[in-house]
């Protein structure tokens, strides 16, 4: 089964842009559990522009399902990692002023810095994931590495899966399946949505996790977030194109 790990970095970026507490995160995120959701993902950037490191201490405790924090591995961020100790780190290459996760690892050119963050974070005790494309070559250096998990960077899939799916999806069938023959767990996101979803889902059937948030949080301005969460959950157990919620 593929799990469904909500991110609520969108719900972070509203309240923060009138200030105070509404809508408040904590209660998103045990809601999203509540109704569903198989984890939650928040990804802290050094400017806090959306989440914040302290909304992420006053998470943990409230997380019950699996806790997954992205971010590139700073020494602020590592140390976040140590006190939080979450089920999951996600290490995304992002430029300090990126506007979104764009690109996944160079993982031949910082092995070296990879393999000591995998090798600190699983000292731990915390599942590991490399954020890469679809590059077959940062794949098996990923699984060198020693990373538990690769996170496929799902953006080219998701701009191009509207002209010709079949095109789309094709790289993504190779890099998970040598991914799999590695022994690496496979996760996936980026512009994930209710169109797109099922037909990753169906043609990658081993993924262990998909991470959605903006299109998710989107919909649920208009469906609410118990059916939202529900309709996304429903494209990871539906064969292809049967009928949709």
């Amino acid at each position: 089964m593929t799990k469904l790990s909500v991110n609520i970095n969108k719900v972070a970026t509203l309240r923060n842009s009138r200030g105070g507490n509404i809508p408040d995160v904590v209660q998103v995120a045990i809601d999203c559990q509540l109704f569903g959701a198989d984890g939650i993902t928040v990804h802290p950037r050094p400017d806090e522009r959306h989440i914040r490191y302290a909304d992420v201490i006053d998470l943990q405790p409230r997380i019950n399902t699996e806790f997954n924090i992205e971010g590139n591995p700073s020494p602020e961020f590592i140390s976040l990692i140590k006190r939080i100790r979450p089920t999951q780190v996600t290490l995304v290459p992002d430029a300090h002023d990126v506007l979104t996760s764009d690109t996944g690892w160079d993982t031949v050119e910082h092995k070296d810095f990879l393999t000591d963050v995998v090798n600190e974070f699983q000292s731990m005790g915390v599942r590991t994931s490399i954020f890469v494309d679809t590059n077959l070559e940062m794949i098996k250096m990923a699984s060198k590495i020693g990373a538990d998990r690769i996170e496929l960077f799902t953006g080219p899939y998701a701009m191009e899966y509207k002209s010709n799916r079949e095109k789309a999806i094709a790289p993504y069938i190779e890099a998970a399946t040598m991914a799999k023959k590695l022994g690496l767990g496979v996760n996936a996101g980026h512009d994930l949505n209710l169109e797109n979803l099922n037909y990753l889902y169906v043609n990658i059937p081993w993924l262990k996790e998909v991470s959605i948030g903006h299109s998710l949080i989107s919909d649920a301005l208009y469906m609410g977030l118990e059916k939202t969460i529900k309709a996304y959950k429903n494209c990871l157990n539906r064969p292809l194109d049967s009928p949709k919620p």
